[in-house]
């Protein structure tokens, strides 16, 4: 039984290399029109060479502060805590780092970007109507009635659009946030963050990357540090009415003086009013003083919260440029168009032997 099973082995074998040396013949035989294709390849890939416009990659780094670091700073706040004085401190925990990454390529903030005024061949336009331009849209657009005399004014903030308006930035949105914007923390380890921005425009891939770091990193300041600056407004207003309040206790024991200035001894009771503003002045003082200490550790801990991001490298001009090249063109064209034409008759020759084997 052994022998037998090696013998169909061996056979099953023989068999294989039979068929292999059956398609590597088939294949030998039709090498003019796999030459031909793969010349064909090379001159398709050498005209999109031509065609293909280069891609421009601008990149900006930037460093987010860990919260954790508060050094000395950290610690007088966490003994001001100590006494009940509530600082405002800490924007919550929603911008933590992959958080942040998420959120440089949120629609809001990329939609806000692309209203950002730039000057292109000395005129005001908007990012949208760069990105409009370098796509050749409006071209596209000249036979559409609702389409053409669509504008993207700079700094519109949104005025006036309509459900056309909100179409298109939505377009632009899903082509920029998954072909064109990458943000990533390459090292978890580190707390450097990378944007790079590519398109086919050096110009639009520069002011867009700048345009969104701002515009993030205003967002993210103000998120962050709007408690720790409610918590100043109200102690600055609160400061403000008591020393009113000090003030006008101040002038009422000075008007209550020169109404008793002289006064005969016995009538004491005359004085009353102007102690009773002694009071309040002493009362007015305490409360001021406390005051204006936590109003001075309220605008530290503003300032605290406001450095969120550093900006460590920006795109320079000229930026990154990837540009497929003649050579590399005609290379890949005569690989994809060689490989397409060996699948196909290896295929074909398959079915072909195949249908034989039945007959």
């Amino acid at each position: 039984m052994e022998k037998n099973i090696i013998e169909n082995d061996e056979i099953s074998l023989k068999e294989l290399i039979h068929k292999i040396k059956e398609y590597c013949k088939y294949l030998f035989n039709q090498w003019k029109i796999i030459v031909l294709a793969g010349i064909i390849g090379a001159v398709l890939g050498l005209g999109y060479s031509f065609i293909k416009k280069p891609v421009y990659t601008a990149t900006l780094t930037f460093a987010l502060e860990d919260e954790k670091s508060g050094g000395g700073l950290g610690g007088a706040l966490g003994l001001a805590s100590t006494f009940g004085i509530d600082l405002g401190t800490g924007g919550g925990s929603i911008f933590t780092s992959s958080n942040l990454t998420e959120l440089f390529k949120s629609r809001t903030m990329v939609e806000k970007t692309l209203l950002t005024p730039v000057t292109v061949n000395g005129k005001e336009i908007s990012l949208a109507e760069m990105y409009i331009e370098n796509n050749e849209w409006r071209d596209k657009w000249s036979n559409k009635p609702k389409l053409k005399d669509i504008k993207f004014l700079p700094d519109s903030k949104r005025k006036g659009f309509t459900r056309v308006h909100d179409s298109i930035l939505g377009e632009i949105y899903q082509d920029l946030s998954k072909n064109s914007l990458s943000v990533a923390q390459k090292d978890k380890k580190i707390s450097i963050i990378t944007m790079d921005m590519a398109s086919n425009s050096e110009l639009f891939s520069l002011y867009f990357c700048e345009a969104l770091a701002r515009q993030v990193g205003k967002f993210y300041v103000d998120t962050k540090s709007k408690k720790a600056r409610m918590n100043m407004e109200i102690l600055k207003h609160q400061v403000d009415s008591v020393r009113g309040e000090l003030n006008g206790a101040i002038m009422g024991v000075a008007v209550a003086n020169d109404n008793t200035f002289n006064l005969n001894p016995a009538f004491n009771v005359r004085r009353a009013p102007s102690a009773r503003r002694q009071v309040d002045v002493q009362a007015n003082t305490a409360v001021l003083t406390e005051l204006v200490k936590q109003s001075e550790l309220a605008k530290v801990t503003l300032r605290k919260e406001t450095p969120l991001i550093q900006v460590i490298d920006r795109p320079i001009l000229p930026l990154r440029k990837e540009k497929l090249g003649k050579i590399e063109g005609m290379f890949t064209g005569t690989l994809l168009f060689g490989f397409l034409s060996i699948l196909f008759f290896i295929i074909k020759s398959f079915f072909k032997i195949t249908l034989r084997e039945k007959i």
